[in-house]
């Protein structure tokens, strides 16, 4: 359950004409701040956005659901079902058995995910960006699969292009 603060600050967004993520980011940021508590855990990064943009959807702001075939069809349901309850589309089901154990599963997962470090993680590979240990793998399998030749004119490729860089 999302706080008033955030509910106002998403209000106050909306008052000012801002994007509904932007709206939805005040949860974003209010879920991984609640990890970063304590409050419970997370497995990863996206899964505290996850939870934030569910929150923001059933707290009203108008977040689309993702388009079919970028997420699982149950999942992109569940996110249409939040859209229409934040709309009063629909009544909210209320299950609070299944909301307890949703609970308690999250207090047993670890925190850290929500770390600086590990959204840091996060943005670089949603802007496509490889970390240098994935760099470092790629090389090492691409060593393993060819053969010598091929090893050594990469080699050549890699030092002709730190020469160009260097000289100019």
């Amino acid at each position: 359950m999302p706080d008033k603060q955030t509910i106002e600050k998403a209000k106050q967004d909306a008052h000012e004409g801002k994007s509904s993520s932007t709206q939805a980011g005040e949860f974003v940021r209010a879920e991984i701040e609640k990890v970063r508590r304590g409050e419970h855990g997370v497995r990863s990064p996206e899964q505290a956005i996850a939870i934030g943009l569910s929150e923001a959807r059933r707290a009203g702001v108008d977040v689309p659901a993702p388009k079919k075939g970028r997420v699982k069809e149950t999942t992109r349901r569940q996110a249409e079902r939040d859209r229409e309850v934040g709309q009063g589309e629909r009544k909210p089901a209320k299950r609070p058995g299944a909301a307890r154990r949703t609970t308690r599963a999250l207090k047993k997962e670890p925190t850290s995910t929500a770390s600086t470090e590990a959204l840091s993680t996060h943005a670089k590979r949603a802007a496509g960006k490889r970390s240098s240990a994935e760099r470092s793998a790629a090389a090492k399998k691409g060593s393993r699969t060819k053969g010598a030749a091929s090893r050594s004119a990469a080699a050549r490729k890699g030092a002709a292009t730190r020469a160009r860089k260097n000289s100019g």
